[in-house]
């Protein structure tokens, strides 16, 4: 299998939700010295208060996002191990965080890197609160509804990837939802589409009924890598 991904966006949006934690934590620091030194500077405390406070969650948010290990494209990149060259993962080149490229069609691959237990029953997701989920509520990403998301990235990545192609040629763009962090359980009755955990996903991957040609596929391949602006010399991958 080979792995496409932009590594630069990764550092670019990891070092900057660093800055933005350290820089929030010492304008507080800030703030408390001034208390000390100019107690009577009380709105000026306060605003430093208040926007450090804002800056250094905003920045603790995007850590976990952008930061926070394991990463969810290598315990992807791990789980999917083992499937020949024709299988290629694109991570974060496109609007959609994760595809799939497989013989047989594209798979939006949605991932929810939440710990804890999370249900979907009836069409909609619960989560099971702790304590400890509860304190970290402002500074981690909310689960919202992952199917719905990778859905809609479907969607928009079919109509994309059959514009330029010979009429009557139909792409199979599936979705699914993985849940990759190792402390999350998952509890799934009747979803529209695959919902699983790493272990789980190789065995999960939509088939589709038939393989593409070879033809349509390197075509729908120089599609993607068009639309994610990726040159094999530029961007760093699996060669």
């Amino acid at each position: 299998m080979k792995v496409i991904i932009d590594r630069d966006k990764l550092k670019r949006r990891a070092g900057l939700s660093h800055a933005a934690s350290l820089g929030g934590l010492l304008i507080l620091l800030g703030s408390v010295a001034i208390s000390l030194w100019k107690p009577g500077w009380t709105t000026l405390q306060a605003i430093m208060l208040f926007g450090g406070f804002s800056i250094s969650v905003v920045g603790i948010y995007y850590a976990n996002r952008w930061a926070k290990k394991p990463r969810p494209e290598d315990i992807l990149d791990q789980a999917l191990k083992g499937f020949s060259d024709h299988y290629r993962i694109y991570h974060y080149l496109l609007p959609c965080d994760h595809l799939f490229l497989t013989p047989n069609g594209v798979v939006v691959i949605e991932t929810c890197n939440l710990e804890g237990v999370f249900i979907y029953q009836g069409g909609k997701w619960r989560q099971k609160l702790s304590i400890s989920r509860a304190m970290r509520f402002f500074v981690e990403e909310k689960l919202g509804d992952p199917i719905q998301r990778a859905q809609d990235y479907a969607r928009w990545l079919k109509k994309h990837l059959e514009k330029d192609l010979p009429e009557g040629v139909n792409i199979p763009v599936n979705a699914m939802v993985v849940f990759t962090n190792p402390y999350a359980e998952i509890k799934v009755e009747n979803a529209a589409i695959p919902v699983c955990l790493p272990k789980n996903l190789k065995n999960r991957i939509p088939k589709g009924s038939s393989k593409l040609t070879e033809d349509v596929y390197q075509q729908v391949r120089m599609k993607i890598e068009q639309m994610a602006d990726y040159r094999a010399e530029g961007k760093s991958g699996t060669p």
